[in-house]
């Protein structure tokens, strides 16, 4: 998973992993490998002959087929949702847009999840994270009429009413039936 992070590390000399929040310890069973109870897997660590990147790999016991599931990064290596909840909007797109090139169905550039996740900050009044979110999800999915409605509605509640106009107006744009978008673009017109 391209917006994941498993952490292998040693905790007074105990092999210990963290997935999704959950901390497990992994039973030895030789030097390079271990079995995790609560995943039902067994990992190894793997070094790809071409790249010489190191991976965590499940080992596929039926196959025998190495893997390379998961790339071995650096320390202070972020996934694309920890720099948007860190307000790094930049690097977090740069990441999701390696994802999308990568598998443009990927659950984890699903507009509707950003689209929530936009409106969660708006409902708090946190407008500059509401922007930056929908920004986001507009550059990931341009071709959506939605991306900018959410925008401009963000936009609007913040107070900025001519950013509001130029992304109902790109909502229009994309979907001339928007019914919201058009009479807001026509009563911005009509004022100014």
């Amino acid at each position: 998973n391209p917006d994941e992070l498993i952490l292998v590390y040693y905790e007074n000399n105990t092999l210990k992993l963290n997935w999704k929040g959950g901390e497990m310890v992994p039973v030895a069973l030789a030097e390079n490998e271990f079995f995790v109870p609560d995943m039902y897997k067994k990992f190894h660590f793997v070094t790809h002959p071409e790249t010489s990147k190191q991976y965590l790999s499940a080992i596929n016991e039926e196959t025998n087929e190495v893997a390379y599931h998961y790339l071995k990064v650096d320390d202070d290596y972020k996934t694309p949702s920890q720099y948007l909840e860190a307000g790094n909007y930049d690097k977090a797109l740069e990441g999701f847009l390696e994802i999308k090139k990568q598998d443009s169905t990927s659950s984890y550039i699903n507009e509707w999840h950003f689209n929530r996740m936009g409106y969660q900050h708006l409902n708090k009044k946190e407008y500059e994270k509401a922007i930056g979110v929908f920004q986001l999800n507009a550059k990931l999915h341009p071709d959506s009429n939605n991306v900018y409605d959410s925008l401009a509605d963000a936009y609007l509640r913040s107070g900025d009413s001519l950013q509001a106009y130029n992304n109902y107006k790109i909502a229009l744009d994309v979907n001339p039936r928007n019914s919201r978008a058009e009479r807001y673009v026509k009563a911005y017109k009509a004022k100014h």
